[in-house]
């Protein structure tokens, strides 16, 4: 299956201003996009691209004064399956976890931990320390907030959407992760591409979309709070301890944001075909 997937976002900005882009593909699914990880700068500036220190594609640029202008249109190969299941899994004890997954433990910007600790064993302590422990933690996160646009918040943390009880997708799951840390279990935050492909149309505009990723049994396992169904299509842009780690863009300065358009749609058949036929003769 192909997945046609891009953004187009527009800046002014009143002096010239320093950048961080983290917008790219993730490194581990640059081997299934057919076209090349080029963004599309307007006007041209020169741009640098890093691994940060979560492994995420990152890139800087020096923004002039006046508008700017981000664009790509990618084309990515997917396996056209749900995100993976595995009730076998089980939650490692902390001495088993890999130095590199600890980190994934703590406390961070949007997850406090020790807050949401006691409320995590009153609901949780009972369940088995396995996939169902993460999967009871999503049930109840969807069930107990309330998702609305208009609840949007760029400051809320995991413990005020527990309070509060609304949010959007990345209140869900940083109070999922906020929840499977207190419960020992390694948790990250992802951010990324996710089309309604094999599921109803949704009116609202196109966004990122945030779900999570859990260690269980001795590897990462996609979670999301928000949908609680395994969903056709994700496309990882990166992960971190939470939103703070996973920004789309940083500036140095304040720009103004005055377009934001972003979308993800699986190609259709006879497209699927011609794009193929395409990417042979090349």
């Amino acid at each position: 299956m192909l997945i046609r997937f891009g953004y187009d976002i527009k800046f002014e900005f009143s002096v010239a201003t320093p950048m961080v882009l983290l917008l790219s593909p993730h490194p581990t699914v640059e081997c299934r996009l057919l076209q090349p990880d080029v963004i599309q700068v307007t006007p041209p500036v020169s741009l640098r691209s890093h691994g940060d220190v979560f492994g995420n594609k990152a890139t800087r640029l020096y923004a002039p004064a006046g508008g700017l202008r981000l664009f790509y249109d990618g084309l990515i190969q997917d396996c056209g399956l749900p995100d993976l299941i595995n009730t076998s899994a089980q939650q490692w004890p902390v001495d088993w976890l890999p130095d590199d997954v600890l980190p994934f433990l703590f406390d961070s910007r949007y997850c406090e931990v020790e807050l949401l600790a006691n409320d995590a064993w009153r609901l949780f302590g009972d369940t088995a320390p396995d996939w169902s422990r993460v999967q009871a933690i999503c049930d109840w996160v969807y069930n107990h907030i309330e998702f609305g646009y208009e609840h949007a918040r760029n400051t809320r943390t995991a413990y005020e959407a527990f309070k509060e009880g609304q949010g959007v997708c990345r209140d869900f799951n940083h109070l999922a992760v906020a929840f499977c840390r207190a419960l020992h279990i390694p948790a990250r935050y992802c951010n990324g591409y996710l089309g309604e492909i094999g599921v109803p149309p949704d009116p609202s505009p196109m966004d990122f979309s945030a779900w999570f990723e859990a260690y269980l049994g001795g590897q990462w396992y996609t979670f999301d709070a928000r949908n609680n169904v395994p969903r056709i299509g994700r496309i990882l842009v990166s992960r971190g301890r939470d939103a703070k780690d996973t920004a789309l863009t940083t500036a140095f300065g304040q720009p103004l944001l005055t377009q934001f358009t972003v979308w993800t749609d699986k190609v259709s058949d006879a497209d699927e075909v011609e794009n193929k036929s395409a990417v042979a003769v090349a």
